[in-house]
């Protein structure tokens, strides 16, 4: 069973970066990213990188992000 926490603040983030866990990323009520990890963010973007080659720019505004851990 998977745990799943909310990222909010920059403390949250910044321990997404340390841990290298596992995201979902949801938009507009959908997954718009599953498996990535949060690798940058700053006050309005977070950067995703789900490959070595495959980076992703969100808004923290338009979308929410939750840490995935298994139990």
């Amino acid at each position: 069973m998977a745990i799943n926490r909310k990222l909010m603040t920059d403390p949250d983030f910044e321990e997404a970066v340390q841990r290298k866990y596992p995201v979902r990323v949801f938009k507009d009520d959908f997954i718009v990213n599953n498996g990535g990890t949060v690798i940058r963010f700053d006050d309005s973007k977070v950067v995703i990188q789900s490959s070595v080659s495959d980076l992703v720019y969100y808004t923290r505004a338009e979308c929410e992000f939750f840490e995935v851990r298994k139990k």
